[in-house]
């Protein structure tokens, strides 16, 4: 049975969301190193930045991901003390040494491949994936996300619009460094990443919704209560056509169970009439917590 980490509690919850956010920080690191480095992909953000300052000082995109992150990360404590995030603190220490160690380990002259396009593709999907993962736990992989918590605590500044502006410059320049080739494939990945993030994070989150409309409630309800361990809630309802007097069954689950409760009411009540649609919002108990 799939375990959420709703359903955990103590330190077991802890040791797992922290599992999840070094996963998903090496995943955004590998997409970062090995295709946006030796790309000169500059589509914002500080891996963008370091992209755009390796080229003028000559040093590595790594090493100034990593000054960049530490300073960032330092800003944060001056500026929120013990209130600053420790998941985003422990997220931006593993993209700043894993992107470290995997420059000693896997050193890179230029791309793995002649495939700008290819690489383009890993480039957005990696980090975009890790990133969505990221941000579904509540957590981020620091970077300018602290300098948008700075901007939103002492600023009546548009963050969002900020912070978009920004990757629109780092984006910009690196056109003029790398060329228009390299600019125009940044500008793509730019458009491209917000898009991946919001899909990657409807799909983390995609549940199914049910309405049955039947005649035999309590099998049904027994089913989902018992054998999914959710939970339901029913009412009364009648028939526009027959005026017949039905119950409606309304319940949320995961696309595992979802299958699951529709063959059971297939095979239990072949008449009733169900209602599936797919959500990626649901808060509450079993789910997702409210903000």
């Amino acid at each position: 049975m799939k375990i959420s980490l709703s359903q955990l509690s103590g330190w077991k919850k802890i040791v797992a969301e922290y599992f999840i956010i070094a996963v998903s920080t090496l995943i955004l690191a590998v997409g970062v190193y090995f295709f946006k480095f030796p790309n000169n992909f500059s589509f914002g953000g500080v891996t963008g930045m370091a992209v755009i300052i390796s080229k003028l000082f000559n040093i590595t995109p790594a090493t100034i991901t990593f000054v960049i992150n530490m300073f960032l990360l330092l800003m944060g404590f001056v500026f929120f003390g013990r209130n600053f995030g420790m998941k985003t603190v422990f997220s931006s220490a593993v993209l700043s040494f894993g992107l470290s160690i995997m420059e000693v380990v896997f050193p890179l002259s230029g791309p793995l491949t002649d495939e700008p396009m290819l690489e383009l593709v890993f480039a957005v999907f990696l980090p975009a994936v890790g990133s969505a993962i990221l941000f579904n736990i509540g957590a981020s992989s620091g970077g300018t996300d602290i300098v948008a918590m700075i901007m939103r605590k002492y600023t009546s500044i548009n963050i969002g619009s900020a912070l978009l502006w920004s990757d629109i410059f780092i984006t910009v320049a690196g056109t003029f460094l790398f060329g228009v080739r390299t600019g125009l494939f940044s500008i793509l990945g730019l458009i491209a990443k917000s898009l991946v993030i919001d899909n990657v994070i409807e799909s983390i989150n995609m549940c199914k919704y049910f309405n049955i409309i039947c005649t035999k409630p309590e099998p049904i309800c027994n089913f989902i209560t018992q054998e999914l361990k959710r939970s339901a809630t029913i009412y009364k309802a009648e028939g526009a056509y027959t005026h017949q007097e039905k119950t409606v069954v309304m319940t949320a689950m995961t696309r595992a169970q979802a299958i699951r409760l529709r063959n059971f009411v297939h095979e239990c009540e072949p008449g009733a009439f169900m209602l599936i649609s797919n959500t990626s919002e649901i808060i509450g108990k079993g789910f997702r917590r409210g903000f």
